[in-house]
């Protein structure tokens, strides 16, 4: 198996880890936290708006086809550029990529929070997206290469388990910020998390020498490529519903996204800096970690989208009961990855993985018998239940994976791969199960009930591919991972 340019083979990159590129000592958690917290916020705004949809709605007179925006705009900017953050880690400094994020994260925040009509709220959630974009890549690959050993792996289980639990945090808070202060709360709220985590990262995140890095080398064209020909592709699948999946409208905007992103491919292939380097994709435990990571977000995220607008316009519930019910997902997903923190040394990373997608299949074939009429406690819970303990499982493995062959020099490109698995994944995510549910006839219950359906067949098929594809990797606290 090929590591990224560069690597040499996972065992003696294992073997010689500790003596390239851990710290002399035990680095201090301050850190983490710091990180950790500006990454939350990140996740959070990418479900916290779920639940305000409504409001926003009504105060700045959305068209019904057009509101899912406020959602993509901000996944998809963070997805599409994030490769292009993750390079300008590696080539300008993660310090400076990650401080440079949080400024136009927090400044964006409030535009968006202060956003006087539709359109500019769509603009300020793209802003968000692209500070995203900067800060996620940097802050992981500065974890990467702080942490040595068990801190290493113990940081990147808790990075992973962010993933379903911001999700999951972001729908309680904003059913609560929603009721309590209405819906610019949700975007005025990064504000002060923001300045507080600036603050702290200018005395905590290290300094790393730059010589020899040009921001020149940035792949401009392939980023705007990139970014261009996935946006064009979400679009399309946003207006199937309406204007038909088979119209010429759909089928000639998926021509178009297609052509684009090929014309991405061929870019890369004639830049002398390409964004992804050919040889990246012979790492076959980021390869595996970015698939898993990119289907199971998809899961997740179009789980919480599916579950606010249904409890709310299907069944009538406010937004602070629903960010309420969402609140034992958020709790059972801390369990699960804790829990998945202690099996990785000994069941390895596949098995949690494996696990982990299975349980999110069933969750989602328990919600596919959700009616009108349906209880949450006897109807909602149990599936989101089990999809929950399903992304505590696999998310931190699936961290895990990805980063195990990984050296500190295409650190920020790795996390950059990853993030945009995340990310792209929550966007198409939306786009796709609500297309699917709007698309059914019916209205919201079947269109609620096939997109689970969809949902549960992907997990499934999923877990299949991963027992012959995710190899086994183990933590290890003398070295980075033993990967088999």
């Amino acid at each position: 198996m090929h590591g990224l340019p560069g690597h040499r083979s996972t065992q003696s990159a294992a073997r010689g880890a500790e003596s390239t590129a851990a710290p002399p000592d035990r680095r201090s958690w301050a850190l983490l936290v710091v990180l950790c917290a500006a990454e939350f916020m990140v996740i959070l705004d990418a479900t916290i708006v779920n639940v305000a949809l409504p409001a926003i709605s009504r105060s700045l007179s959305f068209a019904p086809a057009d509101l899912q925006w406020v959602v993509t705009a901000y996944t998809l900017a963070s997805g599409g550029l994030v490769l292009l953050g993750g390079r300008a880690a590696d080539l300008a400094g993660r310090r400076r990529m990650f401080l440079a994020g949080l400024a136009l994260f927090t400044t964006a925040s409030l535009a968006s929070g202060l956003a006087p009509v539709a359109g500019a709220l769509i603009a300020a959630r793209a802003a968000q997206g692209v500070g995203a974009a900067l800060l996620t890549p940097a802050a992981l690959s500065i974890i990467t290469t702080s942490y040595a050993g068990a801190q290493r792996a113990a940081a990147l289980g808790i990075w992973g388990a962010l993933g379903g639990a911001g999700a999951a945090v972001g729908v309680l808070l904003g059913g609560v910020l929603t009721t309590w202060l209405g819906w610019r709360a949700v975007f005025l709220v990064n504000v002060p998390v923001g300045l507080a985590a600036g603050l702290a990262a200018l005395h905590l995140v290290p300094r790393a020498a730059a010589a020899g890095r040009r921001l020149h080398d940035l792949d401009l064209p392939g980023a705007v490529l990139g970014v261009g020909g996935l946006a064009t592709i979400v679009y399309a699948l946003a207006g199937a519903p309406s204007h038909g999946w088979a119209s010429a409208r759909t089928l000639l905007l998926l021509a178009v996204g297609a052509l684009v992103l090929a014309g991405f491919a061929l870019v890369e292939r004639r830049v002398s800096q390409p964004l992804v380097p050919p040889q990246t994709w012979r790492s076959q435990s980021l390869v595996a970690g970015i698939t898993v990571m990119f289907s199971a977000t998809a899961i997740l995220v179009a789980t919480f989208f599916l579950n606010s607008l249904f409890l709310q316009t299907g069944l009538g519930s406010s937004a602070l009961r629903v960010g309420l019910e969402f609140l034992p997902v958020a709790l059972v997903i801390g369990a699960t990855a804790g829990a998945a923190s202690h099996l990785l040394p000994r069941a390895g990373s596949r098995l949690l993985i494996v696990a982990g997608l299975i349980l999110m299949g069933g969750g989602a074939l328990l919600l596919t018998s959700v009616s009108a009429g349906s209880a949450y406690l006897t109807g909602f819970l149990p599936g989101l239940l089990v999809i929950g303990a399903g992304t505590g499982l696999a998310l931190p493995a699936t961290a895990i994976t990805a980063m195990s062959n990984v050296t500190d020099e295409h650190a920020g490109l790795a996390s950059g791969l990853m993030t945009a698995g995340h990310e792209i994944g929550a966007a198409l995510g939306v786009a796709v199960f609500s297309a699917v549910a709007v698309a059914t006839a019916g209205g919201i219950t079947a269109g609620f009930t096939r997109g689970f359906a969809v949902a549960a067949a992907i997990a499934a098929g999923l877990a299949v591919i991963a027992v012959f594809f995710v190899p086994v990797v183990r933590p290890d606290p003398g070295a980075r991972a033993a990967v088999h």
